[in-house]
């Protein structure tokens, strides 16, 4: 797909940005909204969630905020439905030229409004969800029927799919959710601000911090349990954990998170800003399922910080096994305590691998590279 010629040509282009989750406009997609205007887009941003403080931040951007009702998890038809009237009536209001979407529901129903309108639009797959995570339940088999039909009919409307990781472009195409290989590409995630998260030094003692939603699919339980089998063995270890409860059927109870509490997890409750939860950590853990690309893991490479991971889809991507952290099974607890285990007895590790973190993601992660070659996605064809 060739590059438009200049930025001139860019001033025709009106963007609509769909986010399931207000604040991960500024979080997740600021650095993206300020080189596509910086290039020359007019850009708007809607999701739930937008309050004033919020919409002044993405104005602050020089983009223009919209807030919008979107039920984020579970089959909610009605609810659903709504969301697409509302996101065709602001296509239709702002007048947009290309329909940008991110994470399952505004890739799916702002892909079907855009269609019905004759917009381009684009889907940036963040991540397969648990439509595609092999939970076993009947809800679940459902969710993922419905979901990979709705995928396939946006996908055909999209222009282009972008992917953070080569497995679940080849999960797309192989399930039938994405009928046209040829409309995939692939980038580094979403990137992280190298100047904003900055190394920082490691601290002495063994401190594992887990920060990711509350969900089982997230692996906080495998956490759990390896973190309480290892600290009925020693004591010269701490275990963070930090995160939103979430209200999908995934969802962990807070009571069995008080029982995590009970049994030595230090949780540092839902944070605005994981900058200093890093820094106090020497090792950053996620035993997630599956991922697109875990911007968490990206920023605690960025802060220098040897990662555990699982070798899964997404997450796999980020660690070399040996080199910058360590690669466990899935669901697998016993796995993830002897790679703590052998991160707490061996500090030299620790430090090797927290260096080699920070090269690898100067590297490969650095956001405006990431966002270059998703503005050359974006281009008229």
């Amino acid at each position: 797909m060739p590059e438009l010629s200049n930025a001139a040509d860019r001033e025709k282009q009106t963007v609509l940005i769909n986010a399931s989750h207000g604040p991960s406009l500024i979080r997740f997609r600021g650095k993206m909204i300020e080189a596509m205007i910086a290039q020359g887009y007019r850009v708007h941003a809607s999701g739930p969630g937008i309050d004033d403080e919020l919409a002044q931040a993405i104005r602050d951007l020089g983009a223009v905020p919209h807030s919008i009702t979107l039920t984020r998890t579970g089959l909610d038809p009605i609810a659903d439905l709504r969301y697409f009237r509302d996101i065709r009536r602001l296509l239709r209001k702002t007048g947009a030229d290309l329909c940008l979407s991110y994470t399952i529901k505004p890739n799916i129903w702002a892909s079907l409004a855009a269609r019905s309108l004759g917009v381009r639009s684009v889907s940036m797959v963040t991540g397969v969800g648990y439509a595609f995570i092999e939970n076993g339940g009947l809800r679940q088999k459902l969710v993922k029927l419905v979901a990979r039909l709705l995928y396939r009919a946006a996908t055909n409307a999209n222009d282009v799919v972008i992917f953070q990781n080569p497995d679940d472009r080849d999960d797309f195409v192989e399930t039938g959710c994405l009928a046209e290989a040829g409309k995939a590409r692939m980038i580094n995630g979403s990137g992280v601000e190298l100047d904003y998260y900055a190394p920082a030094p490691l601290p002495d003692r063994p401190v594992f911090l887990v920060a990711a939603r509350l969900l089982g699919n997230k692996g906080v339980r495998e956490y759990a349990d390896a973190a309480a089998g290892i600290l009925s063995r020693r004591n010269d270890a701490r275990f963070l954990l930090a995160g939103h409860f979430d209200e999908g059927p995934d969802g962990i109870d807070p009571a069995e998170l008080q029982r995590w509490i009970s049994g030595g997890i230090e949780y540092l409750g839902a944070l605005e800003d994981v900058r200093p939860a890093i820094a106090s950590a020497s090792v950053f853990v996620l035993p997630s399922y599956r991922e697109g690309t875990p911007r968490s893991v990206l920023e605690a490479m960025a802060m220098g910080r040897p990662i555990i991971t699982t070798d899964v889809p997404g997450c796999r991507e980020t660690v070399v096994d040996g080199v910058n952290g360590l690669l466990v099974p899935a669901r697998d607890a016993v796995a993830l305590a002897e790679a703590m285990e052998r991160m707490i007895d061996r500090p030299e590790l620790r430090r090797e691998m927290g260096d080699q973190s920070l090269r690898l993601c100067r590297s490969k992660y650095d956001v405006d590279r990431v966002n270059a070659q998703l503005l050359d996605y974006l281009a008229v064809p």
